[in-house]
Formats: structure tokens, C-alpha cells, sequence
């Protein structure tokens, strides 16, 4: 079979690289074209772009590149039509991948979506257009199924892929990781500003003014396989932190606390065990847009899988040195840590079991004999 899958940013290219080694695993003559990046090129297949071409972050950086994304949306549709795929699956990275079901739709492609759009976060009048325009939805939030469903859309709840991608990238051998990046002896504290330049910007200045705070502590951003050591250096100035590139999961194994921008990281680091502060601040357009349409009580995907406030959000004007100091400071102290430790065991139970990615490329298949 053909597969024409699309995703965007650091997060999609994990989980669709794994997505196309169950593919390949069950269908030994895939033929695979891809918009993603790294991961995904290393599983095999062709690449036709690469996510970090398209990093645009927030409602006011997508309007001032919307050349660039008009020509992309463009280039996509007639790179389908020469390709003539069995199955376009979509993977999150809705401003993108709604618009291209709409057209696949009405060319007569199947169209398969792995991991949602947040229509559930805001503007849920999209799921008429999902309704119409995705033949099958493979959800990885146990919230999600519920939600479609007052929508009479049913769609299938396959677990959350990051269970098995943590399971696979567990770290052998802590000590020698640390003596490899020079970490030292102090317990550390991990420093996750996102993947995208604006969101890094925004992060990791506040975040960094905390290290002369912290002394008997080792601070190590994390940086994002989309971004090169120059950029962070600018940031970083004279601060006394290390840097590792491209390995937040090792990162975060050797961990003690991390400081974490909101998204999938915060997931991340839940699964991880680590205890953790959730940051966010947006330019002030986008927020204020964001601020009138979102609808969720929370932004951090623990709290709001846990539907309640299990890790502390600091967001948009609350994002200080003052309160991620004290905030900080909290998740430092053994007993807040204890209680931390069990509700991050009762968010593994929630989100169900291993092999989502061998689940969702099996019913994908066996959509296509169908």
C-alpha cells in the first residue's frame, strides 16, 4: 500500500516515526512519503519536507508567513495528486492538516487522522468539518472519545504513544551519560523552552534567571533538534549552565526537577517521573486571541488528562522570576515530591497501555482491505 503521512513539529515526527515502523512491520511493501522530519527519515521512506521549514508559532506568526504557508498548502496537494496514496493519515498539526483533508475529501482519497486536532481546547465547531472530512480519528487522550461523541462522531481510542516511546529510549547507563556531557555531581534540573525560536526566546531568559538562585543545583537546557547551539547562546550569555542537544529523554532520566514549556513535554516529563513547573508565554496578539477562544481550564496535558492541577502552570503574566522561583522551590521539597510521584502513576494508568503506534497502523490496514 501507499501512506502519505503529514506531520508537524518535533512531537509528530516521533510519533510518526513510529507509526511508520509498525507500517512497515505489518506491511512489508509500504511505499511511504512523508512531511516530518528526523525521526521519521531515519525509519525510512521519503521526505518531502521538513517540519522546521514550517515552525510558525501562534496566530500572529502564522498570518505574517501566510505566503509561505499558502505555498506549502499547495505544493502538498499536487505532491499528493502525483503520489495517488491509498491513505493520507494526518498526525496533529491542525492549521495544516484540516485544510488538506478538506481537498483529499473531495478528490476521493481515504483520510485517516492519528492524533487529534485540540478541538476540545477550542473553536469545537471544527469537528463538523472533521466529521465530513476524516473517514477514521485515532485518538491517544482517554478524554478525546468521550468528547466526539457528543458530536455522534466515533472515533477510536488507541492509547498514547509516548508509553512506548519512552519504553524504547530508556536510558542504559546514567552514570556514563553524565560523565559524557560533564554534568558533575549535583542533582539536576532540566530546562525544556519548547522547539520553536519564538517560544524559546519568550522561555528561557526567565527561566535561566533562576540559576545563581539554585546554586547546589546543576541547570541543563535541553535543546530541540530544530534549532542550532548558536541561537541558545545568545540567550544563554555568561550563565552557568550546560547544554544537550537533541536528547530530552536522557535529559530528563538523570533529572531531579525540570522547568518545562507547555506541550507534549509536559507529558514527557510527567512519564519520566520528574516533578515539574509548566511555563508559557505567548506574544501578546496571539495570547489575547488564544485567551477569547480556548476554553480549557488548563493548558498542561497532566492536569488536564488528571482533570485537575497536579503540576503548577504558570502562564503569560504569571510566567516571573518570582513565582517560578517559589514554584520551584515547592517541587524541591520531599513531601510535595512524594504526593507528585503518585498522581504521575495514576496518569500512566489513564492513558493505557503499550503498542498505540502497532494498534493504529493495524487498523489502518485493515481499513484498507476493507
Amino acid at each position: 500500500m501507499k501512506y502519505y503521512i503529514i506531520a508537524g513539529e518535533a512531537s509528530g515526527d516521533l510519533h510518526g516515526s513510529n507509526l511508520m515502523k509498525a507500517l512497515y512491520q505489518q506491511d512489508s511493501n509500504a511505499e511511504i512519503k512523508f512531511w516530518g522530519g528526523d525521526l521519521m527519515q531515519a525509519v525510512g521512506g521519503t521526505l518531502v519536507s521538513h517540519y522546521k521549514d514550517r515552525a510558525f508559532m501562534g496566530f500572529f506568526e502564522v498570518l505574517r508567513n501566510l505566503n509561505k504557508v499558502l505555498v506549502f498548502i499547495k505544493f502538498c496537494k499536487n505532491d499528493i495528486e502525483l503520489f495517488q496514496p491509498d491513505v493520507i493519515i494526518f498526525i496533529d498539526n491542525s492549521g495544516f492538516n484540516l485544510r488538506i483533508a478538506k481537498w483529499a475529501k473531495k478528490q476521493g482519497f481515504r483520510t485517516n487522522y492519528y492524533i487529534s486536532p485540540q478541538v476540545w481546547a477550542s473553536r469545537a465547531s471544527r469537528v463538523k468539518g472533521i466529521k465530513r472530512d476524516v473517514d477514521k480519528m485515532f485518538v491517544i487522550l482517554p478524554f478525546e472519545k468521550a468528547f466526539y461523541k457528543k458530536f455522534d462522531y466515533p472515533v477510536t481510542f488507541v492509547g498514547h504513544p509516548l508509553i512506548d516511546a519512552i519504553a524504547d529510549r530508556k536510558l542504559s547507563n546514567i552514570e556514563a551519560f553524565k560523565a559524557e556531557h560533564n554534568l558533575g555531581d549535583k542533582p539536576i534540573i532540566a530546562l525544556l523552552p519548547g522547539s520553536r525560536k519564538q517560544e524559546i526566546t519568550k522561555m528561557l531568559a526567565v527561566m535561566l534567571s533562576l540559576v545563581d538562585d539554585f546554586s547546589e543545583y546543576k541547570f541543563v537546557i535541553g535543546g530541540a533538534p530544530s534549532q542550532d547551539f548558536s541561537f541558545y547562546q545568545r540567550i544563554i550569555g555568561n550563565k552557568s549552565v550546560s547544554f544537550i542537544d537533541n536528547k530530552t529523554y536522557d535529559l530528563l532520566a538523570v533529572s531531579t526537577a525540570a522547568l518545562v514549556t507547555s506541550g507534549t513535554a509536559t507529558l514527557e516529563t510527567a512519564l519520566f517521573k520528574v516533578p515539574q513547573v509548566v511555563c508559557y508565554k505567548a506574544g501578546f496578539v496571539s495570547y489575547q486571541i488564544a485567551k477569547r477562544i480556548i476554553t480549557l481550564k488548563f493548558i498542561s496535558l497532566v492536569n488536564l488528562i488528571m482533570d485537575r492541577e497536579v503540576v503548577k502552570e504558570l502562564i503569560q503574566n504569571d510566567f516571573t522570576k518570582t513565582n517560578l522561583k517559589k514554584e520551584l522551590t515547592k517541587i524541591l521539597d520531599k513531601k510535595h515530591r512524594e504526593k507528585l510521584f503518585l498522581d504521575y502513576f495514576e496518569l500512566e494508568k489513564k492513558l493505557g497501555g503499550k503498542g498505540a503506534s502497532a494498534k493504529t497502523a493495524k487498523l489502518i490496514i485493515e481499513g484498507l482491505k476493507g
